[in-house]
């Protein structure tokens, strides 16, 4: 079992909750949950304890927005192929992915993304202003990247695998 596939589970994605998820209203509003995790948690100083309530609304929002959403009208747009590309590649362990998708660059991205989250934890800590912008923009540069990899993966399996090509509409 893939890590992407176990980390699918957490947030359970089902056939039908990962067509939910393809809704680009989906992704696009995922993009909230950091900045909204920073400025909760930073403005601690001012509003004490009550800056739980958004750091967690914001948490919850992450699990819950993969669901929330109806399946998408049409999933010819990049979000929808991008979310569509992540279920073909969590599902590489069942259906073999083309040789240039299997490179590191996932892993590097992933590792981009990650160093931009423990940057902005950093940036709460220590309330510093540039740590926190650019944690976020290297957060969301490796993720946004990476699901731009996803989309291309998307792209160069559907064709090839009929089970795939059912997902665009």
């Amino acid at each position: 079992m893939t890590f992407e596939r176990k980390i699918s589970q957490l947030f359970n994605l089902n056939d039908e909750n990962w067509l939910k998820h393809a809704n680009k209203w989906s992704v696009w509003t995922r993009y909230s949950v950091l900045p909204v995790i920073v400025l909760a948690f930073w403005s601690r100083v001012w509003i004490g304890w009550w800056c739980l309530i958004p750091g967690i609304l914001a948490i919850l929002w992450m699990f819950v927005n993969p669901v929330l959403f109806s399946k998408p009208k049409s999933t010819k747009n990049w979000a929808s192929k991008a979310v569509l590309g992540e279920r073909v590649y969590l599902n590489r362990d069942h259906v073999d992915i083309p040789l240039i998708h299997k490179s590191p660059i996932f892993q590097v991205l992933n590792f981009i993304s990650f160093v931009g989250l423990i940057l902005s934890i950093w940036a709460i800590i220590e309330y510093s202003v540039w740590g926190a912008v650019l944690g976020v923009l290297l957060a969301y540069l490796g993720k946004s990247w990476y699901l731009d990899r996803m989309v291309w993966l998307y792209e160069d399996m559907k064709d090839v695998h009929p089970e795939y090509k059912k997902w665009e509409y």
